[in-house]
C-alpha cells in the first residue's frame, strides 16, 4: 500500500456477478463484422482487440457515467480491492525516489515470519537490484505479489548498518480488513472510519462494534468522508446494525429489474445508541445508501458536506480474456423514496466536473441550500422534516471546508506528495527509539518544531516548488499537524493516525457537542 495525501474517490461497484451469455456477439453482430473486415482487409496492421476495446468503451459512454468497460488489468485490481485480500508478503510501504522503506510489516505475516522489520529499505528483490525501472510501483508490486506459497528474495539495509541482509520469504494470503481504525475518542464514544464496502465489511464491522460496546460505547461516529461505495450487501448489513427490525433500508428498481426491497433484521447490535455520520462530497454509493437510510429514518445526525450523488447499481459481467463490463441495471432509492443519483444529462464530461464545478462555486464553504424544482423533489423524513431528491445526501449539519492554509506553496507540496516524502526521509534519517508510550501520550505531548519546518520548507525548494513567507507562515499549522500525524502513524499505525487528525476535526468535534447537548 503506497499511502497518499492526494484526495480522491473510488466509484466502486455495488453488485458484481454474471456474464456475457446472455448476450449476442456472434459473427451476425455488425460491430464484429466490421472488426473482422479490418482484420482481413485493411491496408496496414491494426491490433484489432484495442479497437474492440474502444468499440465497446464508445457504446457505453452513451448510457451512463458508471457503465464501463475494464480491461483485464483493471478489472483484476478491481476484484482485489472489493474481494479484502491477495496473496502477498505482508508490508506496507513508501517508495521514495531511491529507496523502498517499509512503514508497517503485518503482525504474523510472512515478512514479519521471516525478520522483516519495520524501517528497513528494499533494495534488491530476487538478486535484482531496485534502481532506475525497477523502482516503479508496478513492477515492485509485481515482483513482491506471486502466488501462495512461493518465496521470493528480499535484500534489505538496516538502520545503522551499511551491511545488506537478505531474506527468503515465502508469500501467503493476506486479509485486509476493510475497517481503517476503530477505537474510543472518549469513555463513551468510538469512532468508526472505513473507506469502502468490500466483502467483508459487513463481518468486520459487527465485530467492531461487538468490542467497542464492551469497551463502553454508547455515542458512534461514523467516518464515511472518502468512501468511493463497494458492495450493496456492505451497505445494507452496516445499515441493519442501527434499524429496528423490519425497517426499510433501500429498494431497488430498474426497467429489467423488479423492485426489491432490503430491510433490517433484529440482528442490529447498536440500534440504540447515539448515530452520527460524516460526510463529504467524496462520500458516494453505497457509503449514500448508509447515510440515506438514517436521514430519512432519522436514526441519528448526518454532518458534513453534501455527498456525491451516486445511486446507481451496476453488474459486473465478464469476458472470456478477464476483461469485464460493469453495467448499470437498477436504481436505488432511500427509504422515504427519493433517488439520491444527480444527473447526467450534460453527458460524461460535465457530469465528471461535477465536484470542481461545485468547488467553484462556493458551495464547499457556504452551505448549499437546493431549492424544490424538477431536479430536486421534496421528501419527508419520518419525523417530517423535509429531504430532496436527485443531488445526493444533504447533511442535517453543515461544515464548510477548512481553507485557512490554502496556498499556492501547500498546493504544489500536495500535488507532489512532498509531506510523505519529507516525513519519511526524516525518520530514515533521524531514526530514534519512540519517547511515547502511546498513541494518547504522542497526540498530548509531541510537537513538529519551527526548525523541521524549516528544513521541509528547504526540500520543498530543492524539489523546485518556491514560496513567499506569507503562504509558509499561513500554511505552517496545516504542515504541522500533517507531519505528526504521519509520524504517529509510523510509529502508531493507523490509531495514532486519526487520534492527531481528529483533534482538530471540526465534523468530530460537532459529532461530540451534539452527543454532549443530547446527555
Amino acid at each position: 500500500m503506497i499511502f497518499s495525501f492526494i484526495l480522491g474517490v473510488r466509484y466502486d461497484q455495488q453488485m458484481v456477478g454474471g456474464n456475457l451469455m446472455d448476450f449476442d456477439f456472434g459473427k451476425n453482430n455488425k460491430v464484429n463484422r466490421v472488426l473482422n473486415l479490418i482484420r482481413k482487409n485493411y491496408v496496414d496492421s491494426v491490433n484489432v482487440d484495442s479497437l474492440e476495446n474502444l468499440a465497446i468503451g464508445e457504446i457505453l459512454d452513451h448510457l451512463d457515467p458508471h457503465s464501463i468497460y475494464l480491461p483485464p488489468t483493471q478489472a483484476k485490481k478491481q476484484s482485489e480491492s472489493l474481494e479484502g485480500n491477495f496473496e502477498g508478503i505482508g508490508i506496507e510501504y513508501y517508495l521514495l525516489s531511491d529507496t523502498i522503506f517499509i512503514t508497517s510489516v503485518r503482525p504474523s505475516g510472512p515478512s514479519e515470519k521471516a525478520g522483516l522489520l519495520k524501517g528497513d529499505k528494499i533494495i534488491a528483490v530476487n538478486g535484482e537490484a531496485l534502481t532506475g525501472k525497477g523502482l516503479l510501483a508496478y513492477n515492485l508490486v509485481n515482483k513482491l505479489k506471486g502466488k501462495r506459497g512461493s518465496a521470493v528474495e528480499v535484500s534489505v539495509l538496516r538502520y545503522g548498518s551499511n551491511t545488506p541482509r537478505s531474506f527468503s520469504i515465502v508469500r501467503d494470503q493476506i486479509t485486509v480488513s476493510s475497517i481503517d481504525i476503530a477505537y474510543m475518542i472518549n469513555p463513551e464514544t468510538a469512532f468508526v472510519k472505513i473507506s469502502k464496502f468490500d466483502v467483508r465489511t459487513e463481518e468486520d464491522f459487527a465485530n467492531e462494534l461487538s468490542k467497542l460496546e464492551k469497551k463502553g460505547m454508547k455515542n458512534l461516529i461514523l467516518d464515511l468522508r472518502g468512501n468511493g461505495g463497494g458492495y450493496l450487501s456492505a451497505a445494507t448489513g452496516m445499515a441493519d446494525q442501527f434499524l429496528r427490525d423490519n425497517e426499510l433500508i433501500v429498494y431497488t428498481k430498474g426497467l429489467h429489474e423488479p423492485r426489491t426491497d432490503y430491510r433490517a433484521t433484529n440482528y442490529g447490535i447498536f440500534e440504540n445508541g447515539k448515530l452520527a455520520i460524516l460526510i463529504d462530497e467524496h462520500t458516494a454509493s453505497a457509503s449514500e445508501i448508509v447515510a440515506g437510510a438514517v436521514q430519512d429514518l432519522d436514526r441519528g445526525h448526518i454532518i458534513g458536506r453534501r455527498s456525491y450523488g451516486k445511486g446507481l447499481v451496476q453488474e459486473q459481467f465478464a469476458f472470456e480474456d478477464g476483461s469485464a463490463m460493469n453495467l448499470t441495471v437498477a436504481r436505488y432509492f432511500t427509504p422515504s423514496g427519493r433517488s439520491i443519483q444527480k444527473s447526467y444529462d450534460r453527458g460524461s464530461a460535465e457530469y465528471k466536473q461535477d465536484l470542481l464545478n461545485r468547488f467553484n462555486k462556493g458551495e464547499f464553504s457556504i452551505e448549499d441550500t437546493l431549492k424544490q424544482d424538477s431536479d430536486h423533489k421534496a421528501f419527508k423524513t419520518s419525523k417530517g422534516r423535509e429531504v430532496f431528491s436527485g443531488c445526493g445526501i444533504t447533511p442535517d449539519y453543515f461544515i464548510p471546508i477548512d481553507t485557512s492554509y490554502l496556498t499556492e506553496f501547500y498546493r504544489k507540496v500536495n500535488e507532489n506528495n512532498l509531506l510523505l516524502e519529507f516525513t519519511y526521509r526524516f525518520l530514515i534519517n533521524n531514526k530514534q527509539p519512540v519517547k511515547y508510550r502511546s498513541s494518547d501520550d504522542f497526540q498530548r505531548y509531541f510537537n513538529v518544531s519551527n526548525d523541521v519546518i524549516g528544513k521541509f520548507v528547504s526540500f520543498a525548494k530543492e524539489k523546485g516548488v518556491d514560496y513567499s513567507p506569507g503562504d509558509i507562515t499561513r500554511s505552517t499549522p496545516k504542515l504541522k499537524k500533517e507531519i505528526k500525524a504521519l509520524m504517529a502513524r509510523y510509529y502508531f499505525k493507523e490509531e495514532g493516525f486519526h487520534k492527531v487528525l481528529n483533534s482538530s476535526d471540526r465534523m468530530v468535534g460537532k459529532a461530540l457537542e451534539l452527543f454532549t447537548a443530547a446527555q
